[in-house]
């Protein structure tokens, strides 16, 4: 039988997990968590209600959704086609966003924290 010891807490792993509190505790932090907040719930709410408005007209006006734009192309297809755009186009605009207003914050943080694990 195999006999499991207990974790114990070591000094360098409460001194970690104080760095990292203090780091959550920060302004910088969150400011950081702010500017990513202002991005993702916006971009959240404005997919979110476009994909809303796409099923409720594909249930609801079915009239609409049917008429036909080119051949067999009717408003149904162009807005669920139009719904992976979307999704791309917020992934690229994330991505923008995060390399040049998230990614230096978050960098800036993660040196100073391993500055000061190295100090120690």
């Amino acid at each position: 039988m195999k006999v499991v010891k207990p974790v114990t807490t070591d000094a360098p792993d409460a001194a970690a997990s104080e760095k990292y509190l203090a780091v959550q505790n920060s302004e910088e932090f969150a400011g950081l968590r702010k500017t990513l907040r202002g991005f993702i719930f916006p971009m959240t709410i404005a997919f979110f209600l476009w994909y809303a408005l796409y099923v409720l007209l594909s249930a609801y006006a079915r009239d609409f959704m049917s008429v036909k734009l080119i051949g067999n192309i009717n408003v149904a297809l162009l807005f669920g086609l139009l719904q992976f755009v979307t999704t791309f186009l917020i992934a690229w605009l994330y991505s923008r966003f995060a390399a040049r207003r998230v990614d230096p914050i978050a960098d800036k943080i993660q040196a100073e924290l391993k500055a000061d694990g190295e100090a120690k």
